[in-house]
Formats: structure tokens, sequence, C-alpha cells
């Protein structure tokens, strides 16, 4: 009886945990990012979930493009989200391309959102360059993307990329830290953006999602 307590326990937290959100009184401002790997995604019924902006991954190093990104993108814009673009950054490609890569696929936007850059480790790059030349890399495709956009652009860091490599010390660019359900407490300033679970069922999109939160204070 005891060990079904538990069972029955665990499954009730796991229910609870796919569902969490951070609460809207503490951040009226919440919204997912998506990719190709998170299938389809019904955007009107998403907003109507509590979403209020969302952002799409366009580009992955310099070669690869997302596949979903093109319809995300106009849907987003259907469903009146605000929408944004996003580029995972490969530590095994040239930065430069990668910028390149990025402003041939995403159209220049007044109306967007700031282009976020998302650095974290991949299983297919084992590649871990000297700090001096990937700070010097990614500095100038920061420039060619926010001479491109307009705007200044959104890191979002891992923890451990930033535990090596402290980009958040290089460059003065608002954070999007990534965590799931405490509050993020690494790098070198306050974060504006929380991704604050890669688990969450919403209505809208058969997989898990990820949730996001801004900090407006």
């Amino acid at each position: 009886m005891i060990l079904g307590a538990i069972a029955l326990a665990g499954v009730a937290a796991w229910q609870v945990a796919l569902r969490w959100r951070p609460g809207i009184e503490r951040y009226p401002v919440q919204g997912v990012d998506v990719s190709e790997a998170t299938g389809d995604v019904i955007w009107p019924v998403v907003k109507g979930a509590g979403a209020d902006f969302g952002y799409a991954v366009a580009t992955v190093g310099a070669t690869a493009r997302d596949r979903a990104f093109q319809t995300n993108w106009d849907e987003m814009a259907r469903a009146g989200l605000r929408r944004g673009a996003i580029h995972v950054f490969s530590f095994c490609q040239s930065p430069r391309a990668q910028a390149d890569s990025f402003n041939t696929v995403v159209p220049r936007d007044s109306q967007a959102l700031p282009v976020a850059i998302s650095f974290r480790y991949a299983e297919d790059c084992a590649d871990r360059p000297e700090r001096a030349a990937l700070v010097a890399g990614v500095a100038d495709m920061i420039t060619r993307i926010e001479t491109h956009t307009g705007k200044p652009v959104l890191l979002k860091v891992a923890r451990e990329v930033e535990r090596d490599y402290r980009l958040t010390e290089a460059f003065d660019r608002p954070l999007w830290a990534v965590g799931n359900f405490l509050r993020p407490g690494y790098g070198a300033r306050v974060w504006r953006m929380w991704r604050a679970s890669d688990l969450r069922r919403v209505d809208g999109v058969d997989g898990p999602v990820n949730w996001d939160v801004v900090e407006l204070g």
C-alpha cells in the first residue's frame, strides 16, 4: 500500500509538472520557443493557452535551416503573437558564416522581437575553441546580425557554456537563462528571459514545449 501511494504521488507530481508555469502575477509576459522538433503548432490555440509571444528556430550553424521556421513565423503573426527568431550556434562552424546564413533566412522586420542566439553544447560537435577566439568570432556575428535586424540581440546561454566561456561578461546583451522550475542564478548580469520549463504541455502542441517568461523589473 505504501509503495502504491508513493507511485500515485509520483504520477500526480509529474502531471503537475507538465502543466506548471511561473505565476503570471510575477511574470505577466510569458511565451514559448519552438523548432521543427516540436512538431506542428496550432498558434491560435497556444495563444489561448496563455502565450503572449513565440520564438522559432530559424537556423542551426552555418548550413542548416529549420524546416518549420517559415510556417511558424507566418502563423505566429496570423495568430496575433509577437514573434522572434532563434539562431542555434555551432562551435564547429565559422561564426561569420553562421551570421550570413541567418541573415539570408530571416527577413528584417521592425515589429519582430530581438533575435536570440542560442549557445548550448551539441552531441555532434566536440570542438571547444579558445575563449578569445570564440568571443572575437561571436562579436563579429553579433555585429552582422544586428546590422541586418536593426536591434540588439538576446543571448540564450546554457549554464555549462557560461561556465566555460563567460559570454555574459564579454557582451553587454540581455541574457536568456535556462533552467527547469527554479529561477536561474548564473551569469554576470541579471537575466531578462527565463526558459522555465522544457516539459510543459499546452493545448495546440502534441508534445512538450519550451515555456519562457520575461523579467520586467
